[in-house]
């Protein structure tokens, strides 16, 4: 009787990969000798996959296919890509896919209920994406095909998930790659901050350096709790894109004994740049954590975080979660409660509730003037409107009302303004007005920071063009949570 042979794939290591293309010597055309720390950094990290030398390199960039809802995996046998968007097109490559591993990956996903659009020709034409491998992806394997090139390649391209669901698209990558025969190396490929000086395509936010310093302590000390349950309003501040990319490479190499090392980190032009790897010391050890996995710890910080915003909850928010959850449940609004005080009944204002799960928007409704007879009554129907009529989003279900936190916004009557120079983007929201077009943005949102970036977005939510006689009003805001 022959013995059976349980095959399992290794997980030997991850990475850390910024991906400017001036990095590129026919590129950067001496440009890149300014970020020589960068340089030294991925020449390591591709000397150190050369030595580890894997079967399938499995990269994971934000700059493919991206989507709000769903996880993009290529799925055609071959995977290729150039670099003609930087004007060097004769720089080209070309990679076997592992297809076998692919399959298992979007298996696994699926029963995790992570959704995962699979990409080839006739679904980038479906929804005008493309389908060559993007500088995410090219960056990182221009500098590793230079010391290796043995290997397959899978080429992911994270989505606006939330950081739970991320971290459970990991494990499914974990799980498929234990269930092959593959040795797999994993490219987090991801800049930090775009926001460390005026320079960069961002403007300056000190948030920047504040972002930037907290990822490099955690990857120091492989805390990878803290990259998964990481503030998603200071990553926004910063202008990153890279922190999705690490919450998937956490959950792949979760459970594993981790020797980390920060290669380099520099900030050139505005933006961060770190290389970083992960050495796997030992395989799957129990229950890693003090008994818990990161999903115990995402959840317990998250229920605290909700806990908290209960107990310290405003009137205002109270009735705004109150109304949802009834008509959630019961599909009809709730009577306005006794014992409001008299400002509720009393005044008419415009109001705007927001809701956000997983740290993450999950709908915003309001008004630029009153159309209810008091505020209790305006902020009863934009609370059931923000979570059951917001067309950017599905309507809340029972089952998530647990886990929203409410914000509402009650807005003074607008003021009309000439010019800019009247806006302040952290005391003033704007509205800008062209004939029957309005677009309002509210005042103080993470990752705004200019009068300028304030009304390119007012314009835009309005469709009016910058050049267009638009008209301007400002007003403030008083936010309750």
């Amino acid at each position: 009787m022959n013995e059976r042979i349980d095959l399992m794939g290794k997980i030997l290591g991850a990475y850390l990969f910024p991906h400017p293309p001036i990095i590129i010597p026919e590129i950067g055309k001496g440009e890149e000798k300014k970020i020589q720390k960068t340089m030294e950094g991925v020449k390591a990290l591709s000397i150190d996959i050369k030595e580890k030398s894997p079967s399938t390199i499995i990269i994971i960039t934000p700059h493919g296919p991206l989507f709000s809802d769903a996880i993009s995996i290529s799925i055609e046998k071959d995977l290729s890509g150039n670099f003609g968007n930087f004007g060097h097109s004769e720089l080209k490559f070309k990679f076997e896919n592992n297809l076998s591993l692919v399959k298992k990956i979007i298996n696994n996903s699926l029963e995790a209920e992570i959704m995962v659009a699979g990409v080839d020709e006739s679904f980038a034409k479906r929804y005008k994406v493309e389908r060559e491998l993007d500088h995410g992806a090219l960056v990182p394997l221009y500098f590793v095909d230079k010391e290796y090139e043995n290997y397959k390649l899978i080429h992911i391209t994270y989505g606006i998930l939330s950081p739970k669901e991320l971290y459970k698209f990991g494990r499914a990558i974990q799980s498929a790659i234990i269930d092959s025969d593959e040795e797999v190396v994993v490219i987090a490929s991801g800049d930090l901050s775009h926001r460390l000086s005026n320079d960069g395509p961002y403007t300056y936010s000190p948030k920047g350096k504040i972002f930037d310093e907290k990822i490099i302590d955690i990857l120091k000390e492989n805390r990878l709790e803290d990259i998964v349950t990481f503030d998603l309003e200071l990553a926004e501040a910063a202008g990153e894109c890279g922190l999705r990319s690490l919450m998937i490479a956490t959950g792949i190499v979760d459970g594993y004994k981790l020797k980390s090392e920060i290669m380099s980190y520099e900030g050139p032009f505005g933006v961060g740049y770190c290389t970083a790897k992960a050495d796997i010391l030992g395989e799957i050890f129990g229950n890693p954590l003090e008994g818990k996995n990161l999903l115990d710890i995402i959840e317990e910080k998250k229920r605290t975080k909700i806990n908290e915003a209960r107990e310290n909850e405003s009137l205002y928010v109270k009735l705004a979660r109150k109304s949802l959850e009834h008509y959630v449940k019961y599909r009809q609004y709730i009577d306005v409660p006794d014992g409001l005080p008299e400002e509720f009944l009393n005044m008419q204002k415009a109001v705007f509730v927001s809701l956000k799960k997983d740290d993450m928007l999950r709908g915003c409704i309001g008004t630029i003037e009153p159309t209810e007879q008091n505020i209790a009554l305006e902020i009863m129907k934009n609370a059931v409107s923000a979570g059951m009529k917001d067309q950017r989003f599905d309507r809340v279900t029972e089952y998530e009302l647990e886990d929203i936190i409410y914000s509402v916004d009650v807005l003074s009557e607008p003021e009309a303004i000439k010019t800019k120079e009247e806006l302040d983007v952290k005391k003033y929201g704007v509205i800008v007005s062209h004939g029957y077009k309005k677009g309002l943005l509210l005042p103080n949102l993470e990752g705004v920071d200019t009068v300028d970036e304030q009304l390119d977005i007012a314009l835009r939510k309005a469709n009016i063009m910058p050049d267009e006689n638009y008209t301007m009003e400002r007003f403030e805001v008083v936010r309750y949570y």
